[in-house]
């Protein structure tokens, strides 16, 4: 009997030493190589930043996914899709690097659009992303192929992902009602509630190339501004001066790394990103080759 029990402690003990593996939460180091090409690759954002700054993208990144678990629901998670995802945080707080996303534990990956009872096939499946509540407190849902969307397409005014996470930041006060306070200055919060309410008025009245579905409510206005921000600043700048300004005193964006994801992002055959209509190979090209030169 002793040496039943004394076989059974060394048995439980090993169980205990063996290291826990979590295939959602993938130390990054291991089996996710994230580096420069990676993300230039994929992200236009982290094309446009300087040595120092894309050093400091990695590590927020490198930082998300030890803090927050990935999983796919009836789909494989890939490492870009990790990537992707945690690009998304990222980027709406890049101003603020001491940033936690204290109220997100796990993000769930769907193969695509679903619905109110999160299933994926059958009628209505229209969401494409939500952040969870209730028993689905801490949860972030996504679907895979608008996640990818979000970062193929750079001529469009939508990222799901980012638009997502642009709730979480607002949630993060404790009111999703948005008005992101830990962001805001205290002096912009009417200034801000001011431009929600004139935009939406516009929307409705059809006088607005902003995403209609901005004025389902406040959080939705600046959860669907923010993807166009950070999707289109150029044309926002363009359209909407006085809203682009109140994003940039939001998310502390410079102008100038604006201007040069704009850059980053343009193609010599694509729309000049200065709003003249013009192709980028006629128009700004040859002055910003004199520039980087």
């Amino acid at each position: 009997m002793l040496i039943v029990t004394i076989i059974l402690l060394i048995l439980f003990g090993v169980f205990l030493a063996k290291p826990k593996t979590d295939p959602g939460k993938t130390p990054l180091g291991e089996a996710i190589h994230v580096n420069d090409v990676i993300l230039s690759d994929n992200i236009s954002f982290f094309r446009a930043l300087d040595k120092t700054k894309r050093k400091q993208f990695e590590t927020e990144v490198t930082e998300f996914l030890a803090d927050v678990k990935i999983t796919g629901v009836n789909t494989t998670v890939e490492d870009i899709d990790r990537i992707l995802v945690a690009a998304s945080a990222v980027i709406p707080v890049f101003a603020f690097p001491q940033w936690k996303y204290s109220n997100l534990q796990e993000v769930l990956l769907y193969p695509d659009t679903f619905n109110n009872d999160f299933k994926t096939a059958g009628e209505d499946r229209n969401i494409m992303g939500m952040v969870g509540s209730g028993y689905m407190e801490g949860k972030m849902l996504l679907s895979k192929h608008a996640l990818q969307q979000g970062f193929k397409n750079d001529s469009d005014k939508n990222n799901t992902a980012i638009h997502e996470f642009v709730h979480l930041i607002d949630k993060a006060d404790g009111d999703t009602d948005g008005i992101p306070k830990l962001l805001l200055s205290k002096q912009y919060t009417l200034p801000w509630l001011d431009m929600t309410f004139q935009k939406m008025r516009e929307i409705l009245k059809e006088r607005s190339d902003i995403n209609p579905y901005g004025t389902t409510n406040k959080a939705e206005f600046f959860a669907v501004v923010s993807e166009y921000f950070f999707e289109r600043p150029d044309l926002l700048q363009q359209k909407h001066p006085d809203l682009f300004q109140l994003l940039q005193e939001i998310f502390k964006q410079d102008p100038e790394v604006v201007v040069q994801r704009l850059k980053a992002k343009t193609g010599r055959n694509d729309d000049c990103y200065c709003g003249s209509g013009l192709k980028y190979k006629d128009c700004c090209w040859y002055k910003d080759q004199q520039v980087t030169v």
